[in-house]
């Protein structure tokens, strides 16, 4: 299947640091793609994959799992780490507990962690039915385009396959338990209202990983998706000031502070 239009990934090449964006489930390059746009314009160098099974139709989430959504930011870090000296790695949602692993399982690869709305356990009654549920029906109401602002479209799934769904509850269970070999310096951005994610996953985050550096910024009027929201371009200039604290001369990197 063809990707969805706005559904494509993003790459640019800049200078000596690197940054790894990494989406959420059934969601798109979409929701992080004028955040990757910003730091491209402050002259770093960016990768903002599109997870497989992602971008094209629910349905094609259905035979893949956290195995192959982890293989895929895995691989595009490598690669980030071929061209660049530093490398920091941001995520939404799903793609926060991503970044999560990834700062525990490649430590010496990962300067830093920039993290929005993470996600990191389900909630409620879907982990105890998922496992039945995937077996009898094939999806759910997606989850999609919880923003606040008027008018945004994040390109994500109207429908949550069960079956991936149920990985990702695989996923979570192995983040959660890693979380203190999360070392790297942290910023931690969430939403003070949010319909997907409840705030204790951003707490849990919190008081469980081992990182010294650690700083939490409330987003006050802004949904989940808020790399798209009213908070965006305070998401966009905290994160490329965290990134030039342990980078220095970035913002020097011949960019801008402004949008590209």
């Amino acid at each position: 299947m063809p990707v969805l239009p706005g559904a494509e990934p993003f790459r640019h090449a800049g200078g000596d640091v690197g940054v790894l964006l990494c989406h959420g489930f059934t969601g798109s390059p979409r929701s992080l793609r004028p955040w990757a746009e910003y730091l491209a314009g402050r002259g770093l160098t960016v990768s903002l994959p599109l997870l497989p099974g992602h971008g094209t139709r629910w349905q094609d989430m259905q035979p893949t799992g956290w195995r192959d959504w982890y293989a895929g930011v895995d691989q595009a870090l490598g690669e980030l780490r071929e061209e660049c000296g530093q490398v920091f790695v941001f995520g939404l949602s799903m793609g926060g507990a991503l970044a999560l692993r990834l700062a525990a399982k490649r430590a010496k690869d990962v300067s830093g962690l920039v993290l929005v709305n993470p996600a990191v356990r389900m909630h409620g009654l879907a982990p105890y039915a998922l496992p039945l549920l995937r077996h009898v029906l094939p999806s759910a109401k997606g989850l999609a385009n919880d923003i606040a602002r008027d008018g945004v479209d994040e390109i994500g799934y109207d429908r949550v396959p069960l079956r991936a769904a149920h990985s990702m509850r695989q996923l979570f269970a192995l983040v959660d338990g890693a979380l203190p070999q999360v070392t790297q310096p942290l910023l931690l951005l969430h939403s003070k209202q949010d319909h997907v994610v409840p705030p204790w996953d951003a707490e849990r985050v919190l008081s469980r990983v081992s990182s010294a550096d650690v700083r939490e910024v409330v987003l006050e009027q802004s949904y989940h998706v808020a790399t798209l929201d009213h908070d965006a371009e305070r998401i966009f200039e905290e994160s490329a000031a965290f990134v030039a604290r342990f980078a220095p001369g970035v913002a020097q990197e011949g960019g801008t502070s402004g949008r590209p």
